[in-house]
């Protein structure tokens, strides 16, 4: 799958504040392609999860109530620049993509 997830992290005194974009229909199942009248299938992300060196320190679990291309930003202690963070997302059709980054 072609990378749809933007991740950056970066440490001020000892928080690292990771923010993500990611790309995505998020479809929720209940609205009608306009051409066709029939209603899009629901598709959208249901977990995200963050890991620091093999740690998890973020899990999301998520709905059809968060818009097409999300946004997320959280903060966590203990991180050192030049640590490894991954972003990754699962969602209800079984597809999944992640994204590696280093603390600045």
């Amino acid at each position: 799958m072609a990378n749809t997830i933007k991740v950056r992290a970066k440490l001020a005194g000892d928080v690292t504040t990771v923010k993500a974009l990611v790309s995505h229909p998020m479809e929720t199942g209940l609205v009608k392609d306009k051409k066709t009248g029939q209603l899009i299938p629901a598709h959208f992300i249901q977990e995200v999860t963050c890991e620091h060196n093999g740690n998890n320190v973020l899990t999301a679990l998520w709905g059809v109530a968060i818009s097409k291309n999300p946004y997320l930003s959280f903060r966590f202690k203990g991180a050192k620049v030049g640590d490894k963070l991954t972003l990754r997302w699962v969602d209800n059709t079984g597809k999944s993509d992640a994204e590696e980054t280093v603390i600045d």
